[in-house]
């Protein structure tokens, strides 16, 4: 690509923020005008940063896709697989070194994790986005409106619970429909939404029946049933359980609830999976926050808040343009959590990135955590939304992170590791690869060609690099390849996208999915179950119960996303490798209905993350000369 630059890069690895800027970026109307992005389909915020618009994509309907690639990897582990990296150098290598058009589609970091144990999500050392502080940072601020607007909707259920308990029906009704100054009501746009959901066909308020007036203004909302929580983007362990309305205005009406992390919110899952404007006007509508005390999904169009949060969301649809340290192009868009949502970028960054790098061209995107997680979530949700087929699957691997799951000593943070993972040692690695053929399996019965990127250390030695190369290609790998991006940019991923290239172009076989629509929710739960190796599964009273709920409410047709840990393919963290004949319990069932899916809740899996007691923050501060950030990881 024309704005593609090689870098010049020194040894030791210096930190990924001292590297970030070291580099100064081009101009972001530099990356659009090299994607022949006119000025007319995209916003600049500042140099560096650009949202493009959803017109870019309706000029480029015509054109042909691209090939779709999708990144995932093994079971995560402490030591870190460099997935973000892998994604971030195998497109510097396309661009900058195999002259290919490339967009790399990324998920937007959460600030929680930026602040709290994790670190940014940039990629690392000499494979990174930027500028990195504003990718890890603030970026645009979808995530910003997407708490805005999560934060309205539930103001707007309480307040309606609130002002439901202390008026009539008729009362209410008259504020829900006021005396406009020619002394008549009418009803607003959304509250035909509401009148066509309860079969009520007449246009004017004072047509309705009292009994119609009753159903129509009466939400009554079951408090117990609410499943609507706050949201903020910081990690606050002290907010996963709070009382509401202790404020004597309240008239005592306090509740039980909690915040989650941001990105946790169904907006963003939302976000996400939506394919247009008018489609996430329908998605946010359709968001169930609870039921009635009879039984019945109350919604966001019921509150007649979906126009306002559609509103709230009108900017955050458009996906962000940025650029990697060899000036390759990136949209970033979206970012849910893959272990308790889908946990992949969006939808429409994905479909304008293909448009825009054309036949030929390469689109790479980053499913979450290991394989049987983000890539089964890509397959079976992202794909069945967005109707493309992506030509190769990528799995991630490290020597060090296989020997772990060979039986490797545990990792503690702050200790040196053990001399394990940094001498050679050709069994344990071997006994690993049952989970690196686990995850390749897994992703090849989707029809797509799996290439294995394994990231090389300087303590890998050539033998144990062999084995997992040979592992891999015995387990049915398209291809596998030793890379070294974080220490050379997008020359030590050249072979991996040449064999990516490669892959794509020998594609043979359809997509399949794990599951069709069609069958119940148990059994979609159970075939994804069978394929971490589970023997069975077992349903709590209150899952059963909320299977039951929603599949009388009419939601059993859509697809499934597992919520659990992502340190194995059971229920269990400890259990590494490839763990069999378990039985995989559900604690609970619940719907992300306007995003699109059902989510079981395998164990307990936590939607505020909490602070460790030496978190990221204590190495990050600014330079009061230069304004550059120091520290960001």
């Amino acid at each position: 690509m024309s704005s593609s630059r090689k870098l010049q890069v020194v040894s030791p690895v210096p930190a990924d923020i001292d590297i970030a800027n070291s580099v100064e970026p081009l101009y972001i109307a530099e990356i659009a005008k090299d994607l022949n992005l006119s000025p007319l389909h995209y916003d600049l915020y500042g140099k560096y940063k650009a949202k493009v618009l959803l017109s870019a994509f309706d000029e480029l309907q015509g054109k042909e896709d691209g090939y779709y690639v999708v990144v995932g990897g093994i079971t995560p582990t402490p030591l870190g697989e460099g997935k973000s990296t892998t994604t971030v150098g195998l497109c510097q290598a396309l661009g900058a070194y195999l002259d290919k058009k490339v967009v790399t589609c990324l998920r937007q970091p959460s600030q929680g994790p930026t602040f709290g144990i994790k670190g940014g999500a940039a990629g690392g050392g000499y494979s990174q986005v930027i500028p990195m502080d504003e990718f890890n940072l603030h970026l645009t601020g979808d995530i910003h409106a997407i708490t805005a607007s999560n934060n309205l909707l539930a103001a707007a259920i309480d307040t309606r619970i609130f002002h439901e308990s202390s008026q009539s029906d008729k009362a209410l009704f008259n504020r829900l429909c006021p005396v406009n100054k020619e002394g008549k009501r009418s009803f607003s746009d959304i509250m035909f939404r509401r009148l066509t959901k309860l079969g009520i066909s007449k246009t004017s308020p004072e047509e309705l029946t009292p009994e119609e007036i009753k159903k129509f203004a009466r939400l009554d909302i079951d408090p117990a049933s609410i499943t609507w929580r706050r949201v903020m983007d910081v990690n606050d362990r002290f907010l996963r359980k709070i009382t509401i309305g202790q404020g004597p205005e309240e008239k005592g009406m306090t509740r039980e609830t909690g915040f989650d992390i941001s990105v946790a919110s169904e907006i963003m899952a939302v976000l996400a999976l939506t394919t247009s404007l008018g489609d996430m006007r329908e998605r946010l509508g359709k968001m169930v926050i609870g039921n009635s005390k009879a039984g019945d999904p109350i919604t966001a169009d019921d509150l007649g808040v979906g126009g306002a949060l559609t509103v709230l969301m009108k900017d955050a649809i458009h996906p962000t343009l940025m650029q990697t340290l060899e000036g390759t192009p990136v949209l970033v868009h979206a970012g849910p959590f893959a272990n308790i949502a889908h946990g992949n970028s969006s939808i429409v960054a994905d479909k304008i990135a293909l448009k825009l790098v054309g036949p030929g061209g390469f689109v790479v995107t980053e499913a979450g955590f290991g394989s049987d997680i983000g890539t089964e979530k890509f397959m079976n949700i992202k794909c069945r939304y967005s109707g493309l087929t992506p030509q190769c699957a990528i799995v991630v691997a490290t020597v060090r992170a296989l020997k772990m799951h060979g039986g490797g000593p545990d990792v503690v943070a702050g200790r040196p590791l053990d001399r394990a993972y940094v001498s050679e040692n050709v069994s344990l690695v071997e006994a690993g690869c049952v989970n690196l053929a686990k995850h390749i399996s897994n992703t090849k019965a989707y029809g797509v060609n799996v290439v294995v990127a394994v990231n090389m250390f300087s303590t890998d030695t050539e033998a144990e690099l062999n084995a997992v190369r040979k592992f891999s290609m015995d387990a049915g790998a398209f291809d596998a390849v030793i890379c070294s991006h974080h220490a050379h940019g997008g020359k030590g991923a050249v072979d991996l996208g040449i064999a990516v290239e490669k892959a794509c172009q020998n594609i043979t076989e359809p997509l399949r999915f794990l599951y069709p629509l069609d069958i119940g929710i148990k059994d979609k739960i159970e075939a994804i179950a069978k394929s971490y190796g589970a023997s069975g599964v077992e349903y709590s009273d209150q899952a059963e119960k909320q299977i039951e709920m929603y599949t009388q409410q009419g939601f059993s047709n859509l697809p499934i996303c597992m919520s659990k840990t992502q340190y194995s393919f059971s229920h269990d963290a400890s259990k590494k490798g490839a763990p069999t004949g378990f039985v995989l319990p559900i604690r609970d069932v619940r719907g992300s209905i306007g995003a699109g899916f059902i989510y079981p809740l395998v164990g307990t899996m936590s939607t505020m993350p909490g602070l460790p007691t030496r978190p990221c923050f204590y190495e990050i501060d600014i330079d009061t000369v230069t304004g550059k950030v120091r520290g960001l990881s």
